[in-house]
């Protein structure tokens, strides 16, 4: 209990240090705790919950509510929110805290957010020359009134510092999959290509062109809060 308590506060102090930065993404989810789901017709559904993926993304969720167990295509769910496992449900809480009093989305259950729930969302996603629908998870969900970042589940990592085997800081992703309001799809954005793309990304929007003359892929977090705070809508 010790130890997990230590980690905790490692994971908070470096959060807060680095407060404006992207969720770290889960992996593995609780089959006990109750997942909440929200389907495109509007029906809402608690249960617990077991995933089959193909190829790192959800395929279909089997929620067992308590009365009747049934399963879900990924494409008929609208958001959902779930319950990573084990200490991944502690840090989650402590770096939506660093963020949520500041950068409160109304849209969003910041209630399950405190609690560590993680929040997916169902999006058309462009990858290469193919546009396909599929549960993503949301990186940024307290400030992600204008644009959305969503993990990329096979981005390569910068370097990473780790205390007792847990990332504390660093291991960036090189790439995301991103959404402007009002877009009909995400696309990636990579780290190679974001110093290029970055005076067209921000085109408008002078609050972050103003502020970073010098363009750092680390500082996308900054970059999206000065837009949310600035210019979104």
């Amino acid at each position: 209990m010790k130890k997990v308590i230590f980690l905790l506060l490692v994971v908070f102090c470096f959060s807060q240090l680095n407060a404006q930065q992207f969720l770290t993404p889960s992996a593995v989810f609780s089959g006990k705790e109750p997942a909440y789901i929200t389907l495109k017709d509007g029906t809402e559904i608690k249960g617990t919950i077991k995933l089959k993926r193909k190829k790192a993304q959800i395929e279909s969720v089997t929620v067992d509510d308590g009365v009747k167990k049934q399963t879900l295509k990924a494409d008929k769910i609208a958001y959902m929110y779930l319950m990573p496992s084990g200490f991944d449900k502690l840090a989650k809480s402590a770096e939506f805290l660093t963020n949520a009093k500041k950068w409160n989305n109304e849209k969003l259950n910041n209630d399950l957010l405190d609690q560590g729930y993680v929040y997916f969302e169902n999006s058309d996603v462009k990858i290469k020359k193919k546009t396909y629908t599929m549960m993503m998870q949301v990186l940024n969900p307290t400030f992600s009134k204008g644009i959305i970042v969503f993990n990329d589940p096979f981005a390569k990592e910068t370097a990473s510092l780790g205390v007792a085997g847990i990332k504390v800081v660093g291991g960036d992703a090189k790439s995301y999959y991103v959404k402007k309001a009002g877009d009909p799809v995400a696309y990636v954005l990579t780290m190679k290509d974001y110093k290029k793309e970055f005076p067209l990304f921000w085109k408008g929007c002078d609050a972050v062109i103003s502020q970073f003359p010098t363009v750092k892929w680390t500082e996308l977090p900054k970059h999206i809060v000065a837009y949310t705070e600035e210019c979104a809508k």
